[in-house]
């Protein structure tokens, strides 16, 4: 299998997992503590398959610098029924650049809920620029986002 295929698969199930997870977040109410834990069971590994996909997609960042310092994350909102975070890079190089920011949405115990790659591309040398960062499923309750890694390229 080319990496390229592996890739898409790795996404598919990643995607796959999290509309799952929908599904069973929706019908949790009204279940025994047995039937709780095993939708919390599916949760767990919804979210470190996306992560994973998250972590994969950093990846293949070829001679990416760290750049964690350069970028931050605002605070959360919605847009429909996903959770969103403007994440701004700020280039302090003197020439142009291109960042990948792995975002972490949390809950407020500090739980992952969700991870996501977004590019911000053509920031300027000494300049800002924003990119929003979109769940890929529904969260619910009080959620913040973090930048979990950033590579200037």
């Amino acid at each position: 299998m080319t990496p390229t295929r592996a890739r898409a698969g790795t996404r598919s199930r990643a995607v796959r997992a999290a509309a799952l997870l929908t599904v069973v977040m929706t019908g949790v109410t009204g279940c025994t503590d047995e039937d709780r834990q095993a939708a919390e069971d599916i949760v767990s590994s919804a979210t470190a398959a996306v992560a994973s996909a998250a972590e994969e997609k950093m990846n293949q960042v070829k001679d990416g610098v760290n750049a964690t310092d350069n970028v931050k994350a605002g605070a959360t909102g919605t847009d429909g029924d996903r959770t969103t975070a403007e994440i701004t890079a700020t280039n302090p190089t003197d020439s142009n650049a291109d960042y990948t920011v792995r975002v972490n949405f949390r809950d407020g115990d500090g739980n992952l809920l969700d991870a996501v790659v977004v590019s911000i591309d053509g920031v300027e040398p000494a300049g800002s620029k924003t990119s929003t960062a979109r769940s890929n499923r529904t969260l619910s309750g009080a959620t913040k986002a973090e930048i979990q890694q950033a590579l200037r390229h």
